[in-house]
């Protein structure tokens, strides 16, 4: 069955301050300002500290009460303020980092009971979470720094400028050989070990695994020309099935991970022209001229694209 949150956790309301009528200050020198928003760990901004107001000490937690990231759940690195209905949540007992992230995602899973008018002020502490005995034992094993280096860049350089309005166009059927992706059946959906590849906007457009055999090689792009992802673009890694809303580009040059991530951002850059209305169908996209940095022999420039990617941060991560 569990226990409640404030079996393992003291739950005490956080400061309730306004950020607009406080000092703002560098992330450097400042103290973390915590309110109810979703990302950056709920750090909204970094203030000046606040005389007489003790800010909490790094490794509380901080939990949204309502808003639209209601029961976001974050560890605090640093010290802290907290915006209004933030609470602060302090372990009875000591946890490891790995056990306080769990509880954090535990909390957090509570999301869907809750919304802009149903807070979770009253109810946060009776939420029923594992108790410690019911931690299961991955979380102990999971390694905390397996991410260290990961926003390093291959080349440590500063990324060169980049001018598109000297750059050349290219159509898209110079630089590639264009097929389209073809409807997978029911029969073929069922789970497997072959990554599905369709018309979403997000995680490499993989949808999930599937039984069908690849029907489409590994260094090659992926373009949706339908859908609310229409003209997304993802470089693929490993051989992979192409739903029928995604059409494929076979390079006729030595394409590799970095000069596919340059081309998949030009390539976003065309989605303003498309839409579920208007779809980026295989003529329109053998036709579509993107620019492209060139050489002086009017040849697209692979070379510089590369080092332009492998001069950003997290390029060792590709």
């Amino acid at each position: 069955m569990g226990c409640a949150v404030s079996d393992v956790f003291d739950v005490r309301y956080g400061h309730s301050l306004e950020l607009n009528v406080l000092e703002q200050s560098g992330g450097k020198d400042g103290v973390a300002f915590v309110s109810r928003q979703m990302g950056h760990n709920g750090i909204s901004a970094y203030v000046a500290p606040i005389d007489g107001v003790e800010p909490a000490p790094a490794g509380d937690i901080s939990c949204a009460l309502g808003g639209n990231g209601v029961l976001t759940t974050y560890i605090q690195e640093r010290e802290f303020y907290c915006g209004r209905d933030v609470a602060i949540l302090r372990p009875k007992v000591e946890l490891t980092k790995q056990q306080t992230l769990f509880y954090c995602l535990c909390i957090k899973a509570n999301r869907y009971r809750f919304g802009f008018g149903r807070q979770a002020n009253k109810t946060l502490s009776k939420l029923l979470i594992p108790a410690i005995e019911q931690i299961p034992n991955w979380v102990g094993a999971t390694d905390l720094n397996q991410i260290d280096g990961a926003n390093e860049a291959v080349n440590e350089v500063q990324a060169p400028k980049i001018a598109p309005a000297a750059w050349n166009g290219f159509r898209l059927d110079a630089l590639f050989d264009i097929k389209k992706g073809r409807r997978l059946t029911k029969n073929n959906m069922k789970e497997g070990s072959t990554p599905f590849i369709g018309a979403i906007d997000s995680n490499n457009g993989h949808r999930q695994y599937v039984s069908a055999s690849a029907d489409h090689t590994a260094n090659t792009i992926t373009v949706n020309y339908n859908g609310n992802g229409v003209a997304e673009a993802f470089y693929q890694p490993a051989p992979y099935f192409a739903s029928d809303d995604v059409n494929v580009l076979y390079p006729k040059f030595d394409l590799n991970a970095y000069r596919g991530m340059f081309l998949c951002a030009v390539i976003r850059r065309e989605k303003f022209r498309y839409n579920y209305g208007r779809k980026w169908h295989l003529d329109r996209m053998n036709e579509t001229v993107v620019r492209l940095p060139a050489t002086p022999a009017k040849e697209p420039d692979w070379e510089f694209m590369e080092g332009y990617i492998k001069s950003l941060p997290y390029s060792k991560s590709i």
